[in-house]
C-alpha cells in the first residue's frame, strides 16, 4: 500500500489525538521536521509525550510546541542546552514532565518497538538514578538494567527524497533518529524536500521503506541558526 501524498502541510497532521506519544526526528536542530511541528501546533492537540533527543532550541521546533503548552513530557537524552530556555522555564516550574534516557537506549528502546521486542536488558545507566526501581540482572558478571520499547502514535520525521509509494532517502545526518522512529509508530508522518515518481530512486540508497511510511508531505528545506532565535 502506497504511502498518502499531501499538498498541504496541515492536512498531514490531522487526527493527531490529545494525549498522544509522539517521536520526533532530529539531532539539535539536523533533520528536525519544523513545517511538521508547526502544523501539530496549529492542529491543537495537547498533553503530548514528546520523545527526541533534545527539548528543544531556542524558540523553534519542539521549543515552539513546548512555548504553545502542548506538551505534557519529554522524554530525552539531552533536556539542557545553551538554547534550550523555554524548556529549562518549563521544567523548573514544574510545568513539564521529564524522563531523561541515555542516547544509545533512546534508540535501542525506539528500535526494539519497531522490531517487536518486548523488552532487552543494557548495562548503561547501572548504578545511577537513571535505573533506580528497575529490574536488573547480572549476566556473565555484569549488571544489567531491563529497558522497555518506546512506542509512539506518532512519529514527525523529516527526509530529503521520497517518491510516491513513501519510500524515503535522508541527506547525511539529518538522518539521524529518522529511520528506527518510522518503524516505531502507529501514524508516521513524513516532510521531505522533494517528491518523486516511484521507480526514480536508487533502491540501495533507500533507508526507509514506504511499507512504515503512512504520510508524505513536501515542505522547504530551512536553514536555521543553531541559536535559534529570541
Amino acid at each position: 500500500m502506497s504511502a498518502e501524498i499531501h499538498d498541504d502541510v496541515d492536512a498531514a497532521l490531522a487526527g493527531v489525538a490529545d494525549g498522544s506519544t509522539v517521536l520526533v526526528g532530529g539531532f539539535g536542530l539536523a533533520g528536525m521536521p519544523f513545517d511538521l511541528i508547526e502544523a501539530l501546533i496549529r492542529q491543537g492537540a495537547k498533553e503530548l509525550t514528546i520523545v527526541s533527543n533534545n527539548a528543544g532550541n531556542g524558540e523553534v521546533g519542539i521549543a515552539a510546541l513546548l512555548a504553545a503548552g502542548r506538551v505534557r513530557k519529554v522524554v530525552c537524552s539531552f533536556p539542557r542546552q545553551s538554547d534550550s530556555y523555554v524548556f529549562d522555564e518549563l521544567y523548573r516550574s514544574g510545568r513539564v514532565e521529564l524522563e531523561v534516557v541515555p542516547q544509545g537506549n533512546l534508540a535501542e528502546r525506539i528500535r526494539a518497538a519497531g522490531a517487536g521486542i518486548g523488552a532487552f536488558f543494557c548495562p548503561t545507566g547501572v548504578g545511577t538514578p537513571l535505573t533506580e526501581g528497575k529490574e536488573t540482572r547480572v549476566i556473565d558478571g555484569r549488571e544489567y538494567a531491563l529497558e522497555y520499547p518506546i512506542r509512539g502514535d506518532v512519529a514527525l520525521i523529516a527526509a530529503h527524497r521520497s517518491d510516491r509509494m513513501g519510500n524515503l532517502v535522508y541527506r547525511k545526518t539529518a538522518r539521524n533518529f529518522g529511520p528506527v522512529m518510522a518503524t516505531a509508530a502507529t501514524t508516521v508522518v513524513v516532510q521531505v524536500s522533494e517528491i518523486v515518481d516511484t521507480g526514480l530512486l536508487d533502491p540501495e540508497a533507500v533507508v526507509t521503506p514506504g511499507i512504515f511510511v503512512d504520510r508524505v508531505v513536501q515542505a522547504e528545506a530551512r536553514q536555521l541558526s543553531v541559536r535559534g532565535a529570541r
